[in-house]
């Protein structure tokens, strides 16, 4: 019962942020915001919100691993799984924002939630402030740069939403922010007890069951885009959804309640492989084909990733 409590959590997760993602550009388009603008801010941040709700929910229930590790595990396959697997399905172009920018902030936000989480054990409201305080930083810069940008490949899956009705949108609205309530609620609780019952630790499952469940959105809309040849993914909106769930995610957690670390092994070995995930993007775009991600590295996230799953299970 258990195992489908969390199954059914997975389920509501894909469908509330689907639905979430729909309501938020719809209505960002009523209040004549931009397209790039929507792209950046709006949808990056409702692909954060399962994220959010399970880390929060975790934290409140007296589960920190589950917090901590569903963040640092979510970012991990964003790149291992849902990059590697997008760029195995097409070739994934790579622009000069992505060394000049792009890659440059997500190592920081990640040192800086190693050192934060290294240097005292836990991860206070203060810390917590300087994370979100870091996050705006970065988006007032991100459309600070994007402003002579001009949608040179228009997304039609995001046109078609600019002409539905705000009845329809409440609708998506309501539907979105119950199936993520009840969504983040069953899947916390049935993996806790999922854990026990296999006599792992919560961190293990978050790390890698919890993580994929709350990354499932991002790898259902990596593949709708290849099927409809849309240019709706790119390295850099995965690079931006990793900053948002460390600077939007674990800031807003930490501020509400501190996140202590009480398993040694998200110090040890998780945030490691984080860090692991996010420096290796670097070398594999400029070898051997420069600016470019295909099969080869695809394949290559995604063995990288099987070994980490394999290694936290064993």
């Amino acid at each position: 019962m258990d195992i489908v409590l969390m199954l059914l959590g997975f389920v509501l997760l894909v469908v509330g942020g689907e639905y979430l993602v729909r309501a938020s550009v719809g209505l960002s388009f009523k209040l004549n915001i931009s397209k790039m603008v929507i792209g950046l801010t709006v949808v990056s941040f409702a692909t954060s919100v399962p994220e959010l709700l399970v880390s929060l929910n975790a934290a409140l229930q007296g589960s920190p691993a589950i917090a901590i590790n569903n963040v640092i595990g979510s970012n991990i396959a964003n790149i291992g799984l849902v990059l590697g697997i997008t760029a195995i399905c097409t070739t994934i172009e790579v622009d000069k924002s992505f060394y000049q920018f792009n890659w440059p902030a997500l190592i920081i936000f990640s040192l800086l939630l190693y050192y934060f989480l290294q240097n005292d054990q836990q991860l206070t409201a203060f810390e917590g402030w300087i994370l979100c305080l870091a996050l705006l930083v970065f988006i007032f810069l991100l459309l600070k740069k994007s402003r002579a940008t001009s949608d040179k490949n228009p997304d039609t899956t995001i046109d078609a939403l600019s002409k539905v009705s705000y009845f329809k949108i409440l609708i998506w609205l309501t539907i979105g922010g119950l199936a993520l309530y009840f969504g983040a609620d069953w899947l916390v609780n049935g993996a806790v007890v999922v854990a026990q019952k296999m006599g792992v630790s919560e961190a293990v499952i978050s790390v890698s069951l919890v993580a994929v469940g709350t990354s499932i959105p991002e790898l259902a809309a990596s593949i709708i885009a290849v099927i409809k040849k849309e240019k709706a993914i790119s390295l850099g909106n995965l690079i931006g959804s990793n900053i948002f769930n460390i600077g939007s995610v674990l800031g807003l957690t930490s501020i509400i309640k501190t996140i202590p670390i009480e398993d040694v092994q998200i110090l040890s070995r998780d945030v490691l492989w984080m860090l692991i995930f996010a420096a290796v993007i670097l070398p594999l775009v400029l070898i051997p084909k420069r600016h470019k991600l295909q099969f080869k590295e695809g394949f290559l996230l995604v063995l990288l990733y099987s070994v980490f799953i394999l290694l936290v299970f064993i």
